[in-house]
């Protein structure tokens, strides 16, 4: 049976990047505005966090040498998570004042792939970038508004990727040896539904759930971009989603308590984390950095 629980009643301003470890089973997530980053069990318990020095916008947990690589908003750094320091990799923006990284995940073969948007959500300031296990970078796509959802197939050929101002979620054929992308095409437009895609996930099924953010429902789409199911949420704030849990069962679904226009009232319960229970789905496990 389907049920929707407050996993965590602490109101995150920008609350984004739900990621579930396998080997800690643990939840990691980001408010991206206190700025930080957080953990705690599946319980909710040992909470943890750690404050960085820019609005961050994902994470990614490394194979190697402990803490992460965070997407903040002037480029890719390193996170200590024993000591808290935060090391610079890589400046994606030199000098430009509107871009700043945001949405990103870990690739099947350990690449860290994360795009960047607007601060104004306007115009087409973005890129999608991929950071190699050798801390190489490569830019993969330009002319982006607002990064968001970026999710690979099971078996990692296909990269999905959300630009949120485009209302667009496209697929990207993407060479599993290389973290090349090819084609880009069309999965499926947000323009005669409710809301604008932002976090994004798939399951162990091949299908793609993703958030529609201002107004509050996970929609899952086949593997043909086809509405499949669409699931209420408390909030309509609602911004990323995660499968984690012992068996990979359980959506954890952000949200932001920020107000994000006039046109929506102010929600009580914006800002928590959800945890959806009786989907019926399970996610798959996500990767860590593999530098």
């Amino acid at each position: 049976m389907l049920r929707i629980e407050i996993f965590s009643a602490d109101r995150n301003q920008l609350g984004e990047g739900p990621l579930w470890d396998v080997d800690e089973q643990r939840l990691y997530w980001i408010d991206s505005y206190a700025p930080a980053v957080y953990s705690c069990d599946v319980n909710g318990n040992d909470r943890r966090n750690w404050t960085v020095p820019e609005p961050i916008g994902s994470l990614a947990l490394r194979a190697k040498g402990g803490g992460a690589v965070v997407a903040l908003r002037s480029g890719f750094h390193l996170l200590d998570f024993a000591t808290g320091k935060v090391t610079l990799l890589h400046e994606t923006h030199p000098g430009a004042l509107r871009p700043r990284l945001n949405d990103g995940k870990v690739d099947r073969q350990g690449r860290f792939i994360a795009g960047s948007m607007d601060f104004e959500e306007r115009d087409p300031v973005g890129a999608l970038y991929r950071l190699d296990p050798d801390l190489s970078l490569h830019t993969l796509d330009t002319g982006i508004i607002c990064s968001n959802g970026p999710c690979f197939s099971p078996d990692g050929t296909t990269l999905y990727f959300a630009d949120t101002g485009a209302r667009t979620i496209y697929a990207y054929a993407y060479d599993t040896a290389t973290g090349a992308v090819g084609s880009r095409r069309i999965f499926t437009s947000f323009e005669q539904l409710r809301g604008y895609p932002d976090g994004a996930t798939v399951d162990s099924e091949g299908y793609v759930w993703s958030v529609a953010v201002y107004s509050g429902r996970l929609i899952r789409f086949d593997p043909n971009g086809v509405i499949d199911r669409i699931v209420g949420l408390p909030v309509q704030s609602t911004t990323s989603i995660t499968f984690g849990g012992a068996d990979l069962d359980i959506a954890f679904v952000t949200s932001m308590a920020r107000p994000f226009n006039n046109e929506y009232p102010r929600e009580r319960e914006a800002g928590c984390i959800f945890a959806v229970y009786g989907l019926g789905v399970r996610g798959l496990p996500e990767p860590r950095f593999n530098g």
